[in-house]
């Protein structure tokens, strides 16, 4: 199977990049399923109906997001009866939306994918490697499903790794988010688990982390706030990566994905 994984698309910039991108991406890699994380795909904060659409649209399957996943409050209205969004597995019992999908792809095979937010430098959620080991114990890899794909969206890169350690031999793919800065340590694991500790940003990078740089250039000299932050709009880079997998669902390699903007480019070379 292939799969294509876009890390956190940031406000307009990221989603222009996305939809100009994608299908030349498609017609080179020809995923099987693609995934998205859109928690900062609305203006920079959360994600609204018509902002999925448009990325669903533009071939999206899946929409994973993290702590900004509610930002925009309309998603409480839709988030429970659209099961191509994601929010994080680990928020407690009783909050809408659900953590984990279980989709069909164009060829008739079956993916798991699972949304985990880590808890070092954020928010006190429930253990998140509880909710991955509930999982892939109720879907095991290669008897429930083709392929399993964990986004853990996390602060730590200590903590995305140790997350991809655990997972080792049992998922397809664990990739980070939410750092918004491509990692270069994309590797197979030793049990077939194909890993990256940040998938980064689909974002204009004249900026801090996908945002005008003037706001949060001033909160760090002035310790003040001045204003919100807010998208930086130049040119974007798409970055995410690219994984195929044998038959028995674990990774036979992972490719760096950047298109587009101001970063040196990478595509895998099929």
């Amino acid at each position: 199977m292939r799969i294509l994984f876009i890390g956190d698309i940031i406000g307009r910039p990221g989603r222009d990049v996305v939809v100009h991108e994608l299908p030349r991406l498609k017609a080179q890699l020809k995923p099987d399923f693609i995934i998205a994380n859109g928690e900062n795909a609305a203006g920079g904060f959360g994600l609204t109906r018509g902002v999925a659409d448009e990325l669903f649209g533009a071939g999206v399957d899946c929409l994973t997001t993290g702590n900004h996943w509610a930002d925009q409050r309309e998603i409480l209205g839709f988030i429970d009866d659209e099961d191509r969004i994601l929010r994080p597995r680990n928020y407690p019992t009783g909050v809408p939306g659900k953590g984990a999908g279980f989709y069909e792809t164009r060829s008739g095979q079956h993916v798991l994918v699972v949304n985990l937010m880590g808890r070092v430098f954020m928010d006190a959620l429930d253990d998140p490697f509880a909710a991955a080991e509930h999982e892939l114990g109720a879907c095991p890899l290669g008897e429930g499903a083709d392929a399993v794909v964990i986004d853990m969206h996390a602060e730590a890169s200590s903590e995305k790794m140790a997350m991809g350690h655990f997972c080792d031999g049992r998922a397809s793919l664990v990739i980070g988010t939410h750092t918004h800065i491509p990692t270069a340590d994309a590797q197979v694991l030793p049990g077939g688990t194909a890993y990256l500790t940040d998938a980064g940003g689909c974002c204009d990078y004249d900026s801090v982390i996908g945002m005008d740089k003037y706001e949060p250039v001033q909160r760090f000299i002035r310790k003040m706030h001045g204003g919100r932050f807010s998208p930086a709009m130049g040119p974007a880079t798409l970055c995410g990566a690219f994984v195929e997998t044998g038959a028995n669902g674990l990774a036979t390699r992972i490719d760096m994905i950047r298109v587009g903007g101001r970063l040196q480019q990478a595509l895998p070379d099929l």
